[in-house]
């Protein structure tokens, strides 16, 4: 197998992405890489994140290019979790991710991060680090309305996101506690 063929496996487990980290784990170095992306195999669609050209788009691949882009530790946050499983309507426009980490790098404006340094109501849904719907629902209080919140919390009972009991301490919470 080529460098390419091993960057290629990569991406194709994870939205057509691979970092100039998992490049170099599989054998890429800088200059190759680089030559790569000059050849029109790779595209590069922010610091260290590229994309390979031949990739079907789905409709998760901005939630794990956002992801990406903010970098290691990263993961989908509160609205964002919610449009990711078209729970309720959000804001297109904008993908919520957090991070432990300071993010120094620049990134489009239609990421918004979150500075969180404890991470623990992390998960993965479709390959994508996410937080909990449970959380991300708890963290959309404020500044979505409770009534939405509330149809997004049925709604992710019925797809079987989230448990019974799980739905009920939710809609208590989201009540204050009625």
């Amino acid at each position: 197998m080529t460098i390419y063929d091993n960057i290629y496996e990569i991406a194709a487990d994870n939205y057509g992405l691979v970092t100039s980290a998992e490049a170099k784990e599989a054998g890429a170095s800088d200059k190759e890489l680089s030559r790569i992306a000059k050849d029109g195999r790779l595209a590069r669609i922010g610091y260290g994140v590229y994309r390979i050209k031949h990739w079907v788009p789905t409709e998760y691949d901005i939630f794990a290019e956002s992801v990406a882009l903010v970098g290691p530790g990263a993961y989908l946050f509160g609205e964002s979790v919610i449009a990711m499983h078209a729970l309720a309507p959000t804001n297109p426009a904008q993908v919520f991710v957090a991070t432990p980490n300071r993010v120094r790098r620049s990134l489009p404006v239609s990421i918004k991060v979150v500075r969180r340094p404890d991470c623990g109501d992390a998960t993965e849904y479709e390959g994508i680090p996410s937080q909990t719907i449970a959380a991300a629902i708890l963290s959309c209080r404020g500044t979505m309305m409770t009534s939405r919140l509330a149809d997004a919390t049925r709604r992710a009972r019925e797809l079987g996101l989230i448990r019974v009991d799980q739905e009920m301490a939710l809609l208590e919470d989201l009540n204050g506690g009625d």
